[in-house]
């Protein structure tokens, strides 16, 4: 799968998803805060997450605007990225909490 296929960018959208939802587990956002190693990551996974979606979008803009929130996880990412010293932890473990499994199932039926 070349580099610039959407298959592509659905799997890493996938694959950290998959990630982010295992490594969270028993975790609360108590632990976000106090355990940086954990928090960055928690960040870095969420990055990923969102440059895939922006890449998404500039090749299959058809596929991404059928997972539902993709300009706000295109939004969230630059956030991380350019915001990194403005990022409210309730915000970012709300995403975790309530917006990576929903990600998760919308993705996985887009993958063949």
């Amino acid at each position: 799968m070349s580099r610039r296929e959407p298959g592509k960018y659905l799997y890493d959208i996938l694959n950290g998803c998959e990630f982010l939802l295992e490594f969270t587990r028993g975790k609360t956002v108590e632990d976000y805060k106090r355990d940086r190693a954990f928090r960055s990551a928690l960040e870095r996974e969420l990055q990923i997450i969102g440059e895939a979606m922006l890449q998404l979008d500039h090749i299959a803009p058809q596929i991404a605007d059928k997972i539902s929130d993709y300009r706000n996880i295109i939004g969230f990412r630059h956030v991380l990225v350019h915001g990194y010293d403005n990022l409210d932890p309730i915000t970012v473990w709300n995403v975790v909490e309530t917006k990576l499994s929903v990600l998760h199932r919308q993705v996985k039926v887009l993958l063949p």
